[in-house]
């Protein structure tokens, strides 16, 4: 999806966003300077700016040495690019961080120094994938042994029934 060129209004605090343009990657990213202090992301923008040794400086710049205004966390929130309601999810697998994101338009919003914390919980994206693996990994095998004790347990009961039907029939 293209980069926003609307102005957006904010969906934490109502406030005008202010358009800020990071040359090195070529977009505008939506910040809320004179209000909460939110960052909205466009289609896969995020992407860009989540990992330690990416360059966000020209964010920060724009966040320092302001005053921001307290939000509702638990306040439902709509999409400032196409108006949906944006849903709550989790940066990572670690859930250390809650985000909002649209799952109409692919938009993601972050709260003053969200971006911050999803940079610090890994080092590198190879690192964010293998911690997802090694959950998957980890739902796999609790389902499998949670099919091998039902067919062990289905097995023994068989078993059990055959013997009393045995036992009855005086075989």
């Amino acid at each position: 999806m293209a980069d926003t060129l609307k102005t957006l209004i904010c969906p934490a605090c109502g406030k005008e966003m202010e358009k800020v343009f990071i040359p090195k990657e070529g977009i505008n990213i939506d910040i809320c300077t004179q209000g909460c202090g939110g960052i909205y992301f466009d289609n896969r923008e995020f992407k860009d700016f989540d990992e330690k040794d990416e360059d966000i400086s020209i964010i920060l710049e724009k966040l320092n040495n302001k005053e921001f205004t307290t939000v509702d966390q638990n306040a439902e929130r709509h999409c400032p690019n196409c108006g949906a309601k944006m849903v709550k999810n989790h940066s990572s697998i670690s859930h250390a961080v809650e985000i909002d994101e649209c799952y109409n338009c692919g938009g993601k919003f972050l709260d003053r120094e969200e971006l911050v914390k999803i940079r610090s919980e890994y080092d590198t994206e190879e690192q964010r994938s293998e911690d997802v693996l090694k959950y998957v990994y980890s739902q796999v095998g609790e389902e499998i042994s949670k099919v091998n004790r039902k067919h062990a347990e289905s097995v023994a009961s068989r078993t059990m029934g055959q013997k009393l039907f045995y036992k009855i029939l005086g075989l």
